[in-house]
């Protein structure tokens, strides 16, 4: 068999496979999920400040002169901005590792020196030009 017929080949078998992986999916029935029951209700009370902001989401330009938004984005805003709508307990602040030796030498030998071992010399001009 030469290379031709064997590259022939290979192209043939490919078009049979992409066809035939075609003509399964399209046979294919779409599977709708199942819902998931999680055994509990769930009992959501409704929050009036909430559907007043929507609603005052809605009314566009006219929401900043209507008294009930201000209102509501007033109330919006001490729901989260109040001294005392923020928690009692702060998280506890990130101690610092201990050192070995606090005496120990500084200087570390893996970090490049601040300034040149040696005097760099300023560019020479090529005056042969």
């Amino acid at each position: 068999m030469d290379g031709k017929m064997l590259a022939r080949l290979g192209a043939v078998v490919f078009v049979a496979v992409a066809i035939t992986a075609t003509a399964i999916e399209m046979n294919r029935k779409e599977e709708t999920p199942e819902p998931w029951a999680s055994g509990r209700t769930i009992q959501t009370q409704a929050d009036p400040l909430r559907n007043e902001l929507i609603r005052c989401q809605g009314l566009g330009e006219a929401g900043p002169r209507d008294t009930a938004c201000l209102r509501a984005w007033a109330e919006n805003r001490n729901r989260f901005l109040a001294p005392g709508a923020r928690p009692a307990e702060r998280l506890p602040e990130p101690s610092l590792p201990p050192r070995d030796n606090p005496a120990a030498p500084t200087d570390r030998t893996d970090q490049p020196a601040l300034g040149p071992s040696a005097p760099i010399a300023p560019p020479q001009l090529d005056e042969a030009r």
